[in-house]
């Protein structure tokens, strides 16, 4: 069981990825409603285009999601989120058959369906609150994780910003969820603070400031800020314009125990991690 940071190391399809420096994780939206790139990649063409710049560029996993998580955003039936979900990890792995490609879901059949297809990892903005059944999925298939912290669904999360102690509420609840996957036999789970999820700005500079915390676990850290409010906001520029500043904040991140960064930007964050 791996179940723990010793070995620095997540099973991914019996391919052991080494987390002993940390590793990226490139963006893919097949969808038209994401803050920064939605609309992008709507078609197989673009899709697979995407997936060989970020294969080509040094990620080590593919992150593929098919519904907006912005916040504000519309949800999409599950009906829809699957055939997209499916439609596209299909054309990926035909054309990339070694390629890792993680589903950023919180729908359980989505991810079981994924699974099936040919998934390596789940990452679930809702760390398995809004679907009771996600945790006992992952658990049975013995795939990896991603168990992030947010308020609420997207379309209201950033209305439920209000904590008596943020950090103090957050380590509570990776603990309960954690414990939960322990006692379902889960392997390889990664925590994910959730950055600009049920979040203020401020709320995300202390986060990132004290994210070693979250290392207490044990486990791999996952973080995303890819030109994220929190770094554009305060510096009054669009998310186009912040690459520099997001490198700045994924430096900290490094520093402070991030060991997977999942980013837009494959390329340039590479480049910073050598």
């Amino acid at each position: 069981m791996h179940f723990g940071l010793s070995s620095m190391y997540i099973n991914l399809k019996s391919h052991l990825l080494s987390l002993s420096s940390p590793v990226v994780m490139g963006i893919l939206n097949y969808t038209e409603d994401s803050f920064y790139d939605g609309g992008r990649y709507t078609s197989r063409d673009k899709v697979l285009t995407r997936a060989k710049q970020i294969l080509d560029e040094g990620a080590a996993i593919i992150d593929l999601g098919a519904v907006s998580t912005r916040p504000g955003a519309a949800d999409v039936d599950e009906g829809t989120e699957c055939h997209r979900v499916l439609e596209a990890l299909e054309w990926i792995l035909d054309a990339y058959p070694e390629a890792l490609v993680s589903i950023d879901t919180w729908r359980a059949q989505v991810a079981r369906e994924a699974i099936a297809a040919g998934a390596a990892m789940i990452n679930d903005v809702s760390g398995g609150t809004f679907d009771p059944k996600m945790l006992e999925v992952v658990a049975e298939a013995q795939v990896p994780y991603c168990l992030m912290h947010t308020s609420a669904k997207p379309a209201v999360m950033q209305q439920k910003t209000h904590y008596e102690n943020i950090l103090a509420e957050m380590m509570q609840f990776f603990g309960k969820q954690l414990a939960t996957l322990r006692q379902m036999g889960a392997n390889d789970v990664i925590i994910d603070p959730g950055f600009g999820f049920g979040k203020t700005v401020e709320q995300n500079w202390l986060i990132l400031d004290n994210l070693k915390l979250f290392t207490t676990f044990n486990l791999p850290v996952l973080v995303g800020l890819s030109r994220k409010s929190m770094i554009y906001k305060p510096l009054g520029i669009t998310p186009e314009e912040a690459l520099p500043a997001t490198l700045e904040a994924t430096k900290r991140a490094i520093a402070n125990g991030a060991n997977i960064l999942r980013v837009h930007d494959v390329a340039a964050t590479c480049a910073l991690l050598k």
